[in-house]
């Protein structure tokens, strides 16, 4: 079997990180995250890793080395995995992409959960700085950012979409079937 990429695109708060430990943990698969690479900036630099940074970081790289330099540089990472199912966490612009959308390996799933889930799981999860004490209208506010109105495009452009509104054993489940579609087995340890 040829490598499997699987992309994962969906609105913050959505399940991509719980997907994303499915995949690593059922299939063996390796992670990725363009976020991971914005976060690296960030560290090196001693900024906060706020969400305000996060983007301001997205755009500045985008702007002035290719909105697509992101897709070209964690492809060539995940060629690079001795995994053979890589998953890519993170996927908001057409750009994010452009490297993998061609490859007939690449599988971009979409995920889809409900507006006020989605903001109950970001203030839960607190992964970015100020999420604990996020108000609706700054979440509401934060989906209008430039990293966040593209994703709804991207979504439509998924070989698959899978919804997330339940338990996550029932989204577990959601992923083995689409697995299986892809004639592509639990790991047995």
């Amino acid at each position: 079997m040829s490598k499997l990429i699987i992309g994962l695109c969906g609105l913050p708060g959505c399940g991509k990180g719980t997907a994303a430990d499915i995949f690593q943990r059922d299939y063996g698969a390796g992670y990725f995250r363009f976020s991971k690479i914005i976060g690296d900036l960030l560290t090196r630099l001693y900024l906060e890793k706020t969400r305000d940074n996060f983007i301001q970081m997205s755009e500045i790289v985008r702007h002035e080395f290719g909105e697509d330099v992101f897709s070209h540089a964690i492809l060539k990472d995940m060629l690079e995995a001795p995994q053979d199912v890589v998953v890519l966490d993170g996927i908001r612009r057409p750009e994010d992409i452009v490297a993998l959308e061609p490859l007939p390996e690449f599988k971009l799933i979409a995920i889809d959960t409900d507006a006020k889930l989605r903001f109950e799981r970001m203030k839960k999860r607190g992964e970015k700085a100020g999420e604990r004490n996020m108000t609706w209208d700054e979440f509401l506010q934060d989906e209008a950012a430039p990293t966040e109105v593209t994703i709804p495009g991207v979504m439509e452009r998924a070989w698959r979409t899978v919804p997330n509104n339940g338990t996550v054993d029932e989204f577990a489940g959601l992923i083995h079937e689409m697995m299986r579609d892809l004639n592509v087995a639990v790991k047995t340890n």
